[in-house]
This record gives C-alpha cells, structure tokens and sequence, in this order.
C-alpha cells in the first residue's frame, strides 16, 4: 500500500470517529476498540492493549497518543499525522468557534441533549470493558490483577497513583510469570534508525525551553503555558483541566465563568478533551493563539509516542517482559473499569431513568449493534427530549 493510500485510508477512518467520538478519554479507547479490533481488525486484542498501556504510561493525552500511534502503526508517520489530524480537528474548530462565539452563545454547553450524550458514554465504556475484559483477563490471575487496580484507583484517583497501579499489575505479571495469551503479537513497527532518540532529545530541549521567563498573555506565554501541560501532565484530558485552570484563570488571562463554559462545551463535543486548549488559545490569543496553543499542548504526547514505541517493542520480544504486559494489560482492564464507574457513572447517572437509558444504549450498541455514529446523536436528541 502506498503511503498517499495509507493517509487517505488512515484520515476517513478517524475523521469519522472525530465527528462522533463523545466523553472524552475512556470512551474513546472504547471506540477505538470496536473500530480497529473488533471491526477492521488493525490490531489485535493483546496489541491493543499494549498500545494503550503505553499511552497510559506516557504524559499527555492519552486516548489521543493511541489513535496517533495507531495511525502510525497503519501507515508510519504519513498515518500517525492522519489520525491526529482527522481525530482533533473537528472538535478544535468547535471548541475555537466557541470561544469567538461565546458572548453570542453563552449556555451553549447546557442543556438535556448533554445528559443524553453522558449516558450514552456509559454503554459505550461499559461495553468496551466487558469486550477487552474476556480477551485480556481471560483466568483468574489476571481477572483479579483488573479488579485489583480498580480498586486502587476507586480509592485514590490520582495520575501518580494510577502510573503505580499499572507498575504493580506488570510486577505482578513478572514475578507470578503471566503468560501472554493465545494470539498474542507483538506491535509490528516501521524502522525508525535513530529517529526515536532524536525524538526524545527534542521533548526535552522544549521542556526546557518552556520554563524560560515570558510575558503573561504573549504568545511565547501562551506556548510554554501548554507545552508544558502537555508534557508534565498523567492522565489525559480531564486531568489537564485543573492544570491549565490554575494557569490561565489564577494570572487573571481567562475569567472563571469563561473558563467554566469552555469546560462544559469540551465535555459535550466529540474528539479529544485537550482540544479544550484551542479554546483558552482562541480567548487569549485570537485564532492565532488557538492554532498555537493547540499544536503545542499536542507536541509533547507526539514526540513521546514516537520516542516510546520502539522500546516498548524491544521489551515486548523478552520472556519476562512479556509476562510483565500481560500483567499491564490487565491493569488496564481495571483502569477502564475504574474510569467506568467515576468519572463516566457518577457524572451522568443521578436518576432511575438515567439508569434505563444506559441499559437501553447499551442494548442498542452491544445486542442490536446500531453505529455509534447513529446513536450519539440520537442519545442527544433524547436527552434533550426527556431530561
């Protein structure tokens, strides 16, 4: 396949899920899931879950890091900038728009149709936890190595302490000598030559780079401001939030109200909650600033994503280590139940009939099969309908 087919057959396919993909990171690991595993088969299950577990491990967005790598996987870096691109810039635009819109559309992220989209997320997180949960906790080793990081997170949820959960589940995988599974591969990568230690190097010359001194409100500010976000921050989108809360409303460049409505409009448009940035980038800085500060609260996933793929392989051809990412993969079945039930259950459930319009969506996606692309919108319709 050549790599202008690569990009083009890699761009529809993540436009598509740019445009539907509601509830930010855990249901778009569930999306992917059901895309490129079950459906096209891109991947399997045990390398699935291995990209994941390495995007869990990486700073930045992590859902957005496993679309980007699996762009890659497709279609080298041709692939990998398709899948980013497709992927975010819907919800960019949006949340750009928004940002120059809002004093025309000021309850813009209010309303029943964002109850409905909450609750399809839960069928959607709930299902992909119960697929990727037969394939990779298939004995009770590793059924119990999920239920036990789920726990530890349901305590103490925190992005130090879910990287800890996920060690603990790989030191148990080594030490208890997990096997890998029928069916298992390992991530199957273009050559790179040195380019992942160039990578590397260029993360951490800007990381550098963004501690130097700048004008509150400048561009440079604005810059530093996101990269570092992006590159000091454990657990993706939502965990960011706070992050760039204490940045952008305590130096007084963005009001409160204001950064609350972005908030709410980023929890209800689809693509990757980071994009929340061409926002804050669109108040401070015009359409230049949320160009800028999209691309560099990206930049330093990117860079890492490409900096860590060929070592995660290099571990992954060693006996241990391979018993080591079984016990990971695991992990990551309880880091999706964990994210299942808070934030995904608590921010959305409240009601009885919340309650059966989960099991209704969920009977829609995982018996009737209806497209999520379908059933997002009608769950926003409904929503606005009856709550």
């Amino acid at each position: 396949m050549s790599e202008n087919a690569s990009f083009r057959e890699v761009f529809a396919v993540f436009l598509r899920l740019g445009l539907t993909s509601f509830g930010g990171p855990a249901a778009h690991l569930g999306y992917f899931h059901d895309e490129f595993v079950r459906r096209r088969r891109w991947l399997s299950e045990s390398a699935y879950g291995e990209v994941v577990a390495l995007c869990q491990l990486l700073p930045g967005p992590a859902s957005s890091q496993t679309g980007l790598a699996i762009g890659f996987l497709r279609g080298h870096y041709a692939g990998a900038l398709a899948a980013w691109l497709a992927f975010t810039l819907p919800s960019a635009i949006l949340m750009a728009l928004f940002a120059f819109g809002l004093t025309l559309w000021p309850d813009a992220a209010q309303g029943g149709w964002v109850t409905g989209l909450k609750l399809f997320v839960v069928a959607v997180v709930g299902h992909a936890v119960w697929q990727m949960g037969r394939n990779l906790c298939p004995d009770p080793l590793r059924q119990g190595l999920a239920l036990m990081v789920a726990v530890i997170l349901l305590l103490a949820s925190s992005a130090l302490v879910q990287l800890a959960a996920l060690s603990l589940a790989g030191l148990v995988g080594f030490v208890m000598r997990v096997p890998p599974g029928k069916g298992a591969e390992s991530l199957s990568l273009p050559v790179q030559g040195r380019r992942p230690m160039v990578f590397a190097v260029v993360f951490a010359l800007l990381l550098l780079a963004s501690f130097l001194p700048a004008d509150a409100g400048s561009l440079r500010w604005l810059v530093a401001e996101m990269y570092r976000s992006g590159a000091l921050v454990f657990g993706g989108g939502h965990v960011v939030l706070p992050w760039l809360e204490e940045g952008f409303v305590a130096s007084g460049q963005v009001s409160a109200d204001t950064f609350l409505a972005g908030y709410g409009a980023a929890q209800a448009v689809p693509g990757p909650l980071f994009t929340f940035s061409a926002f804050l980038g669109g108040v401070s800085g015009g359409l230049p600033g949320a160009a800028l500060a999209l691309l560099a609260v990206f930049l330093p996933g990117v860079l890492l994503v490409f900096a860590g793929l060929p070592l995660w392989q290099w571990l992954r051809r060693h006996e241990r280590a391979r018993s080591v990412l079984a016990g990971v993969n695991a992990g990551v079945v309880g880091l999706l139940l964990a994210a299942l039930y808070d934030p995904v259950w608590t921010s959305a459930v409240g009601s009885p009939a919340g309650l059966a319009f989960v099991l209704a969506t969920w009977w829609a996606l995982a018996v009737v099969r209806v497209p999520v692309w379908i059933l997002a919108p009608a769950s926003a319709i409904l929503g606005a309908l009856l709550f």
